[in-house]
């Protein structure tokens, strides 16, 4: 068997490694247009303000690591240009020859992963402008910030992106603004995002919500109602976009958020055409509608289940939560399934509750924590939560999504036997406050 895989980030070696612990006599070629493979690009944020201060634990693998333990031949700087479906071939063009080839396949996967959205700004191309997706855009940052020592930084865009490299900034002792849009930190809930507003204002950042971007030039940007935000240097963190074109002119079909449509077993509409990874759509584990949520532990999972069906085991994608969890300075956001704005546009007559509790006791340095989730008022069932805190956070989210994955009720959650000990929680759990206060509402 001949596999074809195209794309050698995560979900693209994820896929080669499934295949290979199955089959070891298949043959397994990756192609990759850019330089860099399976590297850890939620790290990147990290590595620009030195944090992590080896290359090598960014980019831990070549192409030699994969050909030498797995037999996988990767081959970077090589750029699909289209698909055959017909003949099962591929058109390749080396990169660094210019030389173009075709390449049969038996099975072809698809993961071309997403790029970085660069608006319609008057300067957005600007030199002193970037865009964070890959090694090289990384790179570009860091050696800017090596050799022009700015002083100040303009972030537009308050995802998760926005929001760490703020952090990053900061530590590398600039003055920051972030320019949001619409509120801070897309999916929190407007009630839970001021939280995150105010901290970051405690911190010194200026933060400017519900404001346009009309121009960016050498001294900053200039906002909608005309004043400039001086910034030595900006950054676009306006989201991404699935890169399908290619997929697309091959007539792979395109799900309604216009990424590459899936089964649950990442079949495509084309016989033995398959596709993982940030060019995916995915769907809600709650209610299995389409969603566009690209994640590096989502594009793992997701072509490690494409290796797996192409070698004949029998498994499939459980869908996503949409669960995030970033750090700003000392503070961690986390989310998963549906805010309570989400929940009531989907049309769920829900309640919702938000109770700020310590983390653990006072006497062994407990600090606040506020949780807010939501839930179905008929039926008790968790829709999802968010939570803003110290300490503490990620156990208590990875907590919900269990229970939100298994749908469990509200009164389920206040039930769990969850662990206490004084150095890690009070005797009633946040949890546990949360889950009985929503339970009042949805009994009144």
């Amino acid at each position: 068997m001949h596999i074809i895989i195209i794309g050698a980030v995560a979900a693209g070696t994820s896929a080669a490694t499934e295949i290979r612990r199955n089959n070891k006599e298949a043959q397994i070629i990756i192609y990759e247009k850019d330089k860099y493979i399976s590297y850890a690009g939620c790290g990147m944020p990290f590595y620009i303000s030195n944090e992590t201060k080896d290359f090598s634990e960014i980019v831990p693998r070549d192409a030699k690591f994969f050909k030498e333990k797995h037999n996988v031949d990767i081959y970077t700087e090589h750029e699909v240009l289209s698909i055959n479906k017909e003949d099962k071939k591929i058109t390749v063009k080396n990169l660094l020859t210019g030389g173009v080839f075709e390449d049969n396949y038996d099975k072809l996967i698809i993961a071309t992963g997403a790029r970085a959205v660069r608006p319609d700004i008057k300067g957005a191309t600007g030199d002193n402008v970037f865009i964070l997706r890959n090694i090289n855009h990384m790179n570009k940052i860091k050696s800017f910030i090596e050799e022009n020592k700015p002083k100040s930084a303009v972030i537009i865009g308050s995802g998760f992106i926005g929001l760490e490299m703020c952090e990053s900034f900061k530590h590398l002792g600039m003055d920051i603004a972030i320019i949001a849009r619409s509120g801070i930190s897309k999916g929190i809930d407007p009630d839970m995002s001021v939280y995150i507003e105010e901290y970051l204002r405690q911190k010194g950042v200026n933060v400017y919500t519900n404001t346009p971007t009309i121009e960016i030039n050498e001294e900053g940007v200039i906002i909608g109602n005309g004043s400039l935000i001086k910034g030595d240097m900006v950054l676009l963190a306006t989201g991404i976009k699935p890169n399908v074109e290619l997929a697309k002119s091959a007539g792979i079909e395109l799900g309604a958020t216009g990424a590459i449509k899936v089964d649950k077993q990442m079949r495509t509409n084309v016989e033995d055409i398959y596709s993982c990874g940030d060019c995916i759509e995915m769907f809600y584990t709650i209610d299995e509608k389409p969603v566009f949520r690209p994640l590096g532990s989502t594009a793992n999972k997701t072509g490690t289940i494409a290796g797996s069906i192409i070698t004949g085991k029998d498994t499939e994608f459980k869908g996503v939560l949409g669960t995030g969890i970033y750090r700003i300075f000392d503070m961690t956001v986390g989310q998963t399934g549906f805010s309570e704005r989400e929940a009531l546009r989907l049309g769920y007559n829900t309640v919702a509750s938000i109770d700020t509790r310590l983390n653990k006791p006072a006497y062994m340095g407990g600090k606040p924590m506020t949780i807010k989730a939501v839930a179905e008022k008929e039926t008790g069932r968790l829709l999802g939560a968010q939570i803003i805190g110290y300490e503490g956070v990620d156990r208590r989210l990875d907590v919900v999504v269990t229970a939100i994955s298994l749908k469990a009720s509200v009164e389920d959650l206040m039930h769990l036997d969850l662990a206490y000990s004084p150095p890690y929680s009070t005797p009633r759990d946040p949890l546990y406050y949360t889950a009985a206060k929503l339970m009042r509402k949805i009994t009144e």
